[in-house]
């Protein structure tokens, strides 16, 4: 069975800002881009992402995109999403339906999202955007501001954003 570390070698994943590791695998570079207010992107984007037992918390982000995440391999993935309307819900993304695990789960652009690793070594997903990825389309949580936007979940906004002084690696 595959190690976290063996994914990361194998699929030269590096360290993600809101933690986990990543890698761009694919950008719709031979179409033409797509016109947004923030310039120019690729039509779609993807890429692998992963959870290890070392960096098990995808930090609150905002993106401006949406976005298909596909469970391939590990643990189960749980995600947190918090809507503009304030509305939270929950999907674990993972490989046993009985456990009510789904293989894919859409991010509609403009939802704050967390992530954390279930139980296990690691959990890979990979993820396809569209219009493409861009960092500038990214935002990442500040426990002030989402506690402010929602302050009926701010438990849960302090528990999943990272902390000033480095990344918070604890799903506890």
């Amino acid at each position: 069975m595959p190690t976290a570390h063996d994914w990361i070698d194998a699929l030269g994943l590096e360290p993600h800002v809101e933690g986990g590791y990543f890698r761009r695998t694919f950008q719709a570079d031979h179409r033409p881009p797509i016109p947004t207010d923030r310039g120019d992107r690729f039509t779609l984007t993807s890429i692998h992402y992963l959870l290890t037992r070392e960096s098990p918390v995808g930090h609150w982000h905002l993106n401006r995109s949406d976005i298909l995440h596909f469970h391939h391999h590990g643990g189960p993935i749980t995600y947190h999403l918090l809507h503009p309307d304030g509305r939270y819900a929950t999907a674990v993304l993972g490989q046993d339906p009985g456990r009510g695990e789904v293989l894919t789960l859409a991010v509609p652009g403009g939802v704050w999202k967390a992530s954390h690793l279930v139980a296990g070594d690691h959990g890979l997903i990979s993820e396809a955007v569209s219009p493409g990825f861009d960092f500038a389309d990214m935002t990442l949580g500040r426990p002030d501001e989402l506690s402010a936007l929602f302050p009926d979940h701010e438990a849960l906004v302090r528990r999943y954003c990272r902390r000033p002084d480095g990344p918070d690696t604890s799903a506890g």
